[in-house]
């Protein structure tokens, strides 16, 4: 799916309340231009088998203390495989996302610091990584300007 189709369906299964389908128009392009930045259209995520996404924890080695909790997202199964944070283990499995899913679902968990796209197999130097509250700030951005209501400068 392209990401217009991508989004499509977001906006398509968004519950039918009168808000959230609009919410999700309004934050659409937001989506497609991060989501335009990465270079596959799915990405697989690794989950326990309760749904619950595999999260990482990375620190510095020069500042242990400073920590980050990310998740991971891989182009294909096999990439996965070539992870060493992500041997083969009976409780997980690999779950693909069209990306405007992923960050979809990226912008409202505010336990994940940051996505890391993994954009070239074994090569960690093509990691694309995004920060959760970047995206956070953009979609409120877009929801912001689009719900607030547009007062004409000359009402007074």
């Amino acid at each position: 799916m392209d990401l217009d189709q991508q989004l499509q369906v977001l906006i398509d299964n968004a519950p039918q309340d009168g808000v959230t389908p609009h919410a999700i128009a309004a934050i659409a392009q937001a989506l497609k231009a991060i989501a335009s930045q990465l270079q596959h259209q799915d990405y697989y995520i690794v989950q326990t088998l309760n749904q619950e996404w595999v999260l990482l924890t990375l620190s510095r080695t020069n500042q242990p203390q400073v920590t980050k909790t990310v998740v991971y997202a891989f182009p294909s199964l096999q990439d996965i495989s070539l992870s060493p944070s992500f041997q083969a283990e009976p409780n997980r499995i690999a779950v693909p996302f069209p990306e405007t899913h992923l960050l979809f679902q990226l912008s409202s968990i505010t336990s994940i610091d940051s996505v890391i796209f993994r954009e070239i197999p074994d090569d960690s130097s093509s990691d694309v990584e995004l920060k959760s509250s970047d995206i956070q700030s953009l979609l409120q951005h877009h929801l912001h300007h689009y719900f607030s209501p547009n007062i004409p400068s000359d009402l007074a």
